[in-house]
């Protein structure tokens, strides 16, 4: 193996161990807290997370094989089984994230009649709608052969060997592109930007009454105006760097693959073939970033987990309390004799 191939297995190591730690806490805090699971957006979260673990025990392990054999690194069926669930799992999270992105434009434009237009059984209509086009998909290739082992991306995937289907591949994977990434894509940006719009004007309206505010407190200290002043800027930035990061690592992680997979159709474009698994890295890199940018990071979240962790190290401390003390009994008739 060479320096570039060995480099790009630990980095697959390493995506597919931080996928499984971060997607089972965020699923361990779903299971913890019954709040989580009060909350509509919890569903999309949890579908969101089982795509993400699937990923990390199913195409991640199968592509570091492929890396380090350079060749397919198990039988036809299994690759075929692998390559369905990776295109069925890719759209499926793209979907899942556009849900999301949903649910945030109804909570934040219409926050009197949330309750009423994103319910449960809402909800579970829109999965079952992310899950019936993710499986359109991946069936329709496998039901014509266009499932295996690519070299290029050193995985099992969408995938055509017989010259006379070109046209036939080519325009199905078109398809399969615009209506799972480009259309998620314009669903995270059309629903986004209306939430970012709906939050300037609202932190217009209170920059507004800070400074009516601070031109009456006319004995005001300098520190306290200027700390005031600070938070309106940091106010102003938050929602917009929100946003910058959902829509932002979603197109870093997504794009560059799709792009490479469109360009793989033209026979004029040679691509390297490190080029092609750096590629997938970067789109199972959104397995990793998923728990942080939507949950882990959240203050919910953080408190959830906080507190898990505080009550296993505080029932480790009373087992070691109890411990000592029982050991202490049993010294005492010693020191007696």
């Amino acid at each position: 193996m060479s320096i570039w191939e060995l480099l790009l297995a630990f980095v697959v190591v390493v995506l597919m161990l931080v996928a499984l730690l971060a997607n089972v806490l965020v699923l361990m805090c779903f299971l913890y807290s019954a709040d989580i699971r009060k909350q509509v957006p919890g569903l999309f979260i949890l579908n969101l997370t089982f795509c993400n673990l699937l990923m990390a025990v199913s195409s991640m392990p199968l592509t570091l094989a492929g890396i380090i054999y350079k060749s397919q690194p198990a039988g036809d069926q299994l690759c075929h089984a692998v390559g369905f669930l990776e295109t069925f799992l890719t759209t499926n999270s793209m979907l899942s994230m556009a849900a999301l992105s949903i649910d945030r434009w109804i909570a934040v434009v219409f926050p009197l009649s949330y309750h009423s237009k994103m319910r449960f059984r809402d909800a579970a209509l829109i999965l079952s709608y992310t899950w019936l086009h993710s499986a359109s998909f991946p069936t329709v290739a496998a039901s014509l052969s266009w499932v295996g082992f690519h070299h290029l991306y050193a995985s099992c995937t969408l995938y055509n060997k017989r010259p006379e289907d070109r046209t036939q591949f080519v325009i199905f994977t078109g398809v399969f592109h615009a209506l799972s990434f480009l259309l998620s894509l314009v669903v995270l940006c059309f629903t986004y930007l209306k939430v970012l719009k709906v939050a300037r004007f609202h932190c217009k309206r209170i920059d507004v009454i800070t400074m009516q505010t601070l031109v009456l407190l006319v004995d005001i200290h300098p520190s306290v105006r200027e700390r005031c002043l600070e938070e309106q800027r940091r106010r102003r930035q938050r929602a917009t760097k929100k946003i910058s990061t959902f829509i932002g690592t979603f197109i870093l992680c997504f794009a560059p693959y799709v792009i490479t997979r469109l360009v793989e159709l033209s026979s004029v474009v040679h691509i390297n073939a490190h080029w092609g698994i750096i590629s997938k890295c970067l789109a199972y890199s959104k397995a990793v970033s998923d728990p942080f940018v939507y949950s882990l990071l959240r203050h919910q979240y953080k408190k959830t987990w906080k507190d898990m962790i505080n009550k296993v190290l505080k029932r480790s401390s009373i087992n070691s309390s109890a411990l000592a003390g029982e050991a202490q009994s049993r010294n005492l008739p010693q020191l007696n004799e």
